[in-house]
């Protein structure tokens, strides 16, 4: 035992009042098997952190070469002094986003809806039933009328119609009506050559189209069978069908018809509805002129029967 742990062990035996101290030998054993405690935990210490040392080289300096994984996206790295922050890195690539829509533009990313398409228009008819024809009201009916054939228009100069080619039925008739309050055995007031025609689909518009254009192109005429000079013009049509024409045509009535210095006045309205053109001659009865309120009357009358039959 040394010099010194035999003086400090003096020491303690006087302080100590005479109580009974360990052997110095016990004392020794103790203090060498602290130290070997000491030194293995000494070494493990370095252990742990050469191995976490070798562990970070190898996350930070990978030997395949493959990049470390970056940081967490929500943990915040040190900001350099005056430098603007960057954001962290995705964790996985990604593509770039589209723009944004416009605002009000729906923003489903699923397969679109087909387009929807409207309901197919309707074929028009390919024969023309008794039914389409307008019956007069009560108070106008003389009882004569025949079925006739010939033209749906007066002549109107050298007026060619080109839709006629796409015409797929026509049907005419003739009748006399009277007006409202006519004695009875009174001759009728007027007459109209009454017809209707169905057009292929899409052409019954050509049909009004020639037919104003006609108009327009003949303000005056003379007639074949009349020394008389006619003159033509477009009148306020009024809501008929999905659309129509109105003209009227008027000249002076002959010497001894009529009164004085009054016109011979003819009406002709044409109706479309769909591909169906219905056309209302007023003819007159023996140089009697045309009245609008009856002819107007009538029209509607032919509009609701074909309407009805096309139902």
């Amino acid at each position: 035992m040394s010099v010194e742990l035999s003086d400090l062990y003096r020491s303690l035996s006087d302080v100590a009042d005479g109580q009974e101290l360990a052997h110095p030998e016990r004392v020794r054993r103790f203090a060498d098997r602290r130290a070997r405690v000491r030194v293995v935990g000494s070494a493990l210490a370095v252990t742990l952190l050469v191995g976490g040392v070798a562990v970070s080289g190898r996350l930070a300096f990978p030997a395949d070469g493959v990049a470390p994984l970056p940081p967490p996206a929500d943990t915040p790295g040190p900001i350099p002094t005056g430098a603007a922050p960057h954001p962290s890195p995705s964790r996985t690539p990604h593509l770039s986003s589209p723009p944004a829509p416009p605002p009000g533009t729906s923003t489903f990313s699923g397969t679109p809806p087909a387009p929807t398409t409207g309901a197919a228009a309707p074929r028009p008819p390919t024969s023309i039933p008794d039914r389409a024809f307008f019956v007069l009201a009560a108070a106008n009916r003389t009882g004569m009328e025949s079925q006739a054939k010939g033209a749906a228009l007066p002549a109107l100069c050298a007026a060619r119609y080109p839709s006629d080619s796409a015409v797929v039925q026509r049907r005419g008739r003739y009748l006399a009506y009277k007006l409202s309050g006519t004695p009875a055995g009174n001759v009728p007031d007027g007459s109209y050559r009454h017809t209707i025609t169905i057009y292929r689909a899409g052409r019954g518009d050509d049909a009004l189209r020639e037919l104003r254009q006609a108009v327009r192109d003949c303000p005056d005429q003379k007639l074949s069978d009349d020394t008389r000079t006619w003159r033509q013009r477009l009148l306020a049509a009024g809501e008929y069908g999905d659309e129509s024409v109105l003209f009227e045509m008027r000249a002076p009535y002959p010497d001894g018809m009529g009164e004085p210095g009054a016109d011979e006045v003819r009406l002709v309205r044409a109706v479309r509805i769909g591909d169906v053109v219905t056309v209302l001659w007023e003819q007159g009865w023996e140089y009697t002129a045309a009245e609008r309120t009856q002819v107007d009357a009538d029209s509607r009358r032919a509009v609701a029967a074909i309407e009805t039959w096309l139902d």
